[in-house]
C-alpha cells in the first residue's frame, strides 16, 4: 500500500526541477555557436561599454573584452551550478547538501567540456580546457555561497531528515 508521502511527484514538480536546468544548458548551448566567438561580440560590447564608460583604446578594450567574455564564464558557469544544485537537491530528497553540491559541480563540468568540445570544431572558437577550470571555479564559488549562506541563516535544511 502507498503512503501520501510515498506517491510519485507530479510533472510539474519535475519540470520545475529541471527545466531551469535545461534553460540554462540551451543558453550555453547557443552562446556556444560561432555567433558569439570573440570576434562576433567585440564591437557589440565595446559599443555598450563606451556609451556607460566613454572612449577606449583599442588596446586597452582587447584586455578588457577579454574580461568580460572570461567574467561570463565564471558569472555564467556559477549560474548553471547552482540551477543543478537546485534540481538535485529536488530531486534527491535523501541527499545531503554536499552530495547534490558535488553532483551540481560534476555535471557542470560535463556541460563546459561538452561546450569546449563543441566549440574546438568552429573556426572562430577555441576548444580552451582552461575555460572548464574557470567554469568549475564559478560554479564552486557560487555553490559554497549558498553552503554559506544556508548554514548561517538556516542550517536546517542542510541537515534534512532520511
Amino acid at each position: 500500500m502507498t503512503t501520501v508521502s510515498e506517491s510519485p511527484r507530479p510533472l510539474r514538480y519535475w519540470l520545475s526541477a529541471w527545466s531551469p536546468v535545461v534553460f540554462a544548458i540551451a543558453i550555453i548551448a547557443i552562446e556556444s555557436t560561432r555567433y558569439f566567438g570573440a570576434d562576433q561580440t567585440s564591437a557589440p560590447l565595446r559599443w555598450i561599454f563606451e556609451h556607460i564608460f566613454g572612449p577606449v583604446s583599442d588596446g586597452r578594450w582587447e584586455h578588457l573584452h577579454h574580461l568580460i567574455r572570461k567574467s561570463g564564464h565564471f558569472i555564467g558557469y556559477g549560474t548553471v551550478g547552482l540551477t543543478w544544485l537546485r534540481a538535485w537537491w529536488m530531486t534527491l530528497p535523501r541527499s545531503g547538501f554536499l552530495q547534490d553540491a558535488f553532483l551540481a559541480l560534476l555535471s557542470t563540468a560535463v556541460v563546459a567540456g561538452s561546450d569546449e568540445f563543441h566549440q574546438s570544431f568552429l573556426p572562430n572558437r577555441t576548444g580552451v580546457p582552461t575555460d572548464v577550470v574557470l567554469d568549475c571555479c564559478g560554479a564552486v564559488t557560487l555553490l559554497l555561497l549558498v553552503y554559506f549562506v544556508l548554514r548561517f541563516f538556516r542550517p536546517q535544511q542542510l541537515h534534512r531528515a532520511d
